[in-house]
This record gives C-alpha cells, sequence and structure tokens, in this order.
C-alpha cells in the first residue's frame, strides 16, 4: 500500500508508535505535548523499528473532554510538519476533523487514523481529495460515553455491518477499497468480554480483505485482566500483541516500540516459515 512517498507490504507485520501530544492521554499525558519531547519521542520510536508514527492531538479515552479544531491543529500541525522533514516514517495522524486533515495532507501526512471512521461532515470529501489510505475504527458511541454501557446484539456481526456500511460509503466518495484499513476499535464502547471476543475471533474480519489495525497498548482490558496499572502493563501489552498478528492483524499500535518490534519478529519469523 502507498502511504504518500513510502510504500509499504501490508502483508507482513508492522508497528505504529503512538505519539500523543495532548495534556490528557490516559497513559502518557502532557509528556510529549511540546514539539522538542514529541519529536525525541518519534525519533526514539524510529529507531526502535517503528514503520508508523501515529500523531493525535485530542484524546479519546473513555470519558475525554472535546477539544476545540483549533487546539487540535496547534497540537499536532507543528509535528507532523517536523517529523516529515527528518523522518523516513509514515506519519499517521489521530484525527476526525475534516480542516485538520485536509491541513496535514499538506504537508506530509501519510495516513488518515479516524476514530470515527469519516462520520463527522465533510470528512469524506476530504479524505477522497488526500488520496492517500484511511484506517476506518468501530466506536460504538463517543469518547464522552462510550464505556458507560456497552451493548451489542452480536459484536461480531454489529462491528462487521458497521465495516460493510463505512466502506460502502467511502466507495460512494470515491475513495478505492484498496486505499483502506480496519479497526475493530478494542476499548472503544466494548466490555472486557466483547474485547477478548475480538482478540479471540479476529480471523473472521479477514473476509472484507482488507489490512487490519489493532490498538491494545495499555488498555483498560489489560489492567482489569492483570490488575496492574497502566505504566505496568508491558507484558501484557505485548502478549494481546503477538496475539493479535497471529490473528491476522497487520498493523500493532503501540506504546512500547522497541519491545513490540522484537516480539513480533518472532511471530513474522514464524509466519515466514
Amino acid at each position: 500500500m502507498q502511504f504518500g512517498s513510502i510504500q509499504l507490504d501490508l502483508d507482513r507485520v508492522h508497528v505504529m508508535g503512538v505519539l500523543n501530544v495532548t495534556p490528557d492521554s490516559f497513559s502518557d499525558g502532557g509528556r510529549f505535548a511540546t514539539l522538542d519531547n514529541a519529536l525525541m519521542q518519534a525519533e526514539s520510536m524510529f529507531q526502535s523499528g517503528a514503520t508508523f508514527i501515529d500523531v493525535g492531538g485530542e484524546s479519546t479515552r473513555p470519558g475525554a473532554k472535546e477539544v476545540s479544531l483549533q487546539e487540535e491543529m496547534d497540537r499536532v500541525l507543528p509535528v507532523v510538519e517536523a517529523l516529515s522533514e527528518t523522518q523516513e516514517v509514515v506519519i499517521s495522524v489521530d484525527s476526525s476533523s475534516p480542516q485538520l486533515l485536509h491541513e496535514a495532507s499538506k504537508i506530509g501526512m501519510g495516513l488518515i487514523n479516524d476514530v470515527r471512521a469519516l462520520q463527522r461532515e465533510g470528512a469524506l470529501e476530504v479524505a477522497s481529495e488526500t488520496q492517500l489510505p484511511i484506517c476506518l475504527m468501530h466506536m460504538q458511541g463517543s469518547p464522552q460515553c462510550m464505556q458507560e454501557n456497552p451493548n451489542y446484539k452480536n459484536a461480531i456481526d454489529d462491528i462487521s455491518t458497521f465495516f460493510e456500511e463505512r466502506i460502502q460509503a467511502c466507495i460512494g466518495a470515491g475513495i478505492s477499497k484498496d486505499k483502506l484499513i480496519l479497526d475493530p476499535g478494542f476499548g472503544f464502547g466494548k466490555t472486557l468480554t466483547h474485547n477478548l471476543m475480538l482478540l479471540k475471533q479476529l480471523t473472521v474480519f479477514e473476509r472484507f480483505d482488507l489490512p487490519l489495525l489493532v490498538g491494545l497498548s495499555r488498555k483498560s482490558m489489560l489492567g482489569q485482566i492483570t490488575g496492574k496499572e497502566v505504566a505496568e502493563r508491558l507484558a501484557a501489552s505485548l502478549s494481546s500483541s503477538v496475539i493479535a498478528a497471529m490473528n491476522g492483524a497487520r498493523i500493532i499500535r503501540v506504546h512500547d516500540v522497541e519491545e513490540t518490534v522484537d516480539a513480533l519478529k518472532v511471530v513474522q519469523a514464524m509466519l515466514d516459515v
């Protein structure tokens, strides 16, 4: 798949490093909110083997407050521009804001990573104009309320139906299907049981014949299982990343890049045999 000027083989497993330039991210809120700190972290992740750097200026943790468009743009665009000048890495922008995505596409963004799957007004049109790959994520509800009472008739079927609808919406907007990536949205309007079922049955989404991106790193589901706080969830994050890769995920979004890269090298070596 072509991500701006960079082409990647998504038959192989890749690591996406999380770069939250927000003051209230659930895992590293405030640590990378300055440009210098953000660039240092991006360099570290790149050197550790990240193929993607996912830049986000709006926290989407459960209960997160909304941010203004201007604030999100002020956080994200300087980082994208600086990264595009220094790193041979795919710059992913974690945003649902059409105006931000439009501006980011002009300064080096290679992937649109939208937790709202291009459902905001104008997002489909902007995404089509950029001609860049897009990750469509499933989320029940919104970050402000998504974990209050997640409920499905059948989570796998409901998420599959959602993907079918969003894929058709993209095609209808002039976006080629081969530019799409799917993310089932672990922790976004799901209970622990929903999340574990998704992880166990991830291969069911192979029927869409599209690459899968997953983000399980340090999430509350891992805290529920292990009883560990966010900073102590490395082992759980690694195990979930390995399971996801073995079940078909090809982009693994994580905070702990170096350790995940090593773990997934083992998975890839096994897949290559």
